[in-house]
């Protein structure tokens, strides 16, 4: 099923027609009623009827989240605050919050963009939809939550947390869809089987994760685990939050809405833009957006688009799982270090749990990476050279994937925090000068 048949399988030449008008437009209410916006494309010297078509996206300048940060908290608002009929806003962690707003036709965009999604996935009138994201000012669970709503599934507003009564709701009330972050749902599928309960044997039938980046081995893992499609979808506060785009049932790259975001991939160093295929940085530009419309957004997550039409049907564009981040790349000693590339090593390892934290420091000059590993309950073992060989051989495959070497520390089972949204995998003591 295609909820939107009309969008989501146009000819390229009327898409890409239909994105510069939609472009021009943008342009031009953001230079009107922006003032952050008319002063940097006066900067770049560029004005509203100088861009005609999407080639001529590459003349605006970029955005980035600093911008939204510095404008805090309406300045990058192309309405006034009484046509706002929602905020939302990121948790601040790393300073002021970004805060984005939603008029009455965004809620309702936002609605039709997450039912598109959920339809990718499989999600249909007679399932029952438990949402395990926080509500509050994160856009993941109220996000899912009025595009389910909108496709006719039952919705299950479960929240985040109080894992053991999750487990009880999936059984008592058929519970057929679980949205929410991968890791959390791993942990639920740990939880269930703390109490007895098989999450294979459970009625939930498919998994929509977003929220954070997971690898492919993450997902065939809950897939094993749940005995369920686990599905990817992307998206984030600043452009809109969940909706961006999202796998249908072939796995094979997430359907990016075009008609609502030009997504372009350039070079994290110099902002040239790349072509389709090669691996860069994703930058998008909303389309229809009228309260907190973005230009050349840097989303700083490394991906690539592959234009081709899908086995599904589908026409538009396609973006791979993320493979990381610009922002949480490590480097050390040197060599490029992303988390991801971690996580697919210690996955395929038997004897570990899909639980690890990273900790990285400095001794003199030198940097140093520590992989906690939590053991599978299974494999806990008090015999020393097992777990001996153990730790070399986590060590030896890191070694080979990483080209550097890392301490590896296998601790006990259910010793690493668990998080009930996005996990934090890194800590990195050098930034506090530890």
């Amino acid at each position: 099923m295609i909820w939107d048949e009309r969008h989501e399988c146009m000819h390229r030449e009327d898409l890409e027609a239909l994105q510069a008008a939609r472009l021009r437009e943008t342009v031009r209410r953001v230079y009107e009623h922006v003032p952050y916006y008319r002063q940097t494309l006066d900067g770049a010297g560029v004005k509203p009827e100088d861009i005609q078509s999407i080639d001529d996206l590459r003349r605006l300048p970029f955005t980035v989240k600093d911008d939204l940060r510095q404008n805090y908290p309406y300045g990058l608002f192309a309405v006034p605050i009484k046509e706002v009929v929602r905020v939302h806003a990121s948790s601040g962690t790393t300073g002021k919050p970004t805060v984005v707003g939603y008029t009455k036709n965004d809620i309702d965009t936002w609605a039709e963009l997450i039912a598109r999604i959920v339809t990718l996935a499989g999600v249909t009138p007679e399932d029952v939809a438990q949402v395990c994201f926080g509500y509050g000012l994160f856009t993941g669970a109220f996000g899912l939550h009025y595009g389910l709503e909108r496709v006719g599934a039952t919705v299950v507003p479960a929240s985040g947390g109080n894992s053991e009564k999750q487990i009880m709701l999936m059984q008592d009330f058929g519970t057929t869809a679980l949205i929410g972050t991968p890791s959390y749902a791993m942990y639920l599928a740990e939880v269930a089987e703390q109490v007895g309960v098989n999450p294979a044997k459970l009625p939930v039938r498919v998994g929509l994760f977003g929220g954070e980046g997971h690898t492919e081995e993450m997902r065939r893992e809950l897939e094993r685990r749940w005995d369920f499609l686990a599905t990817d979808n992307y998206g984030l506060s600043e452009v809109i939050g969940p909706g961006v785009s999202g796998e249908c049932q072939f796995q094979d790259g997430m359907h990016i809405n075009e008609d609502h975001f030009i997504a372009e991939i350039v070079d994290p160093a110099t902002g040239e833009p790349l072509p389709y295929g090669e691996y860069g940085e994703l930058v998008l530009t909303s389309l229809t957006k009228e309260a907190l419309p973005v230009i050349r957004y840097r989303t700083k997550d490394i991906t690539r688009l592959n234009p081709e039409p899908c086995r599904c049907g589908r026409t538009t564009a396609r973006m791979s799982k993320p493979t990381g981040r610009t922002d949480d790349m490590l480097v050390i000693r040197g060599v490029n270090v992303f988390p991801s590339q971690i996580e697919s090593v210690l996955v395929e390892i038997d004897g570990v749990a899909p639980h690890y934290q990273l900790i990285v420091s400095r001794k003199g000059f030198l940097d140093e990476l520590e992989v906690q590993v939590e053991m599978a309950e299974a494999w806990f073992t008090d015999r020393f050279k097992e777990l001996e060989h153990l730790e070399r051989r986590i060590k030896h495959k890191l070694q080979s994937v990483l080209s550097i070497s890392a301490k590896v520390s296998l601790v006990e089972p259910r010793t690493l925090a668990r998080s009930e949204g996005k996990a934090k995998r890194v800590i990195d003591l050098r930034k506090s000068g530890s």
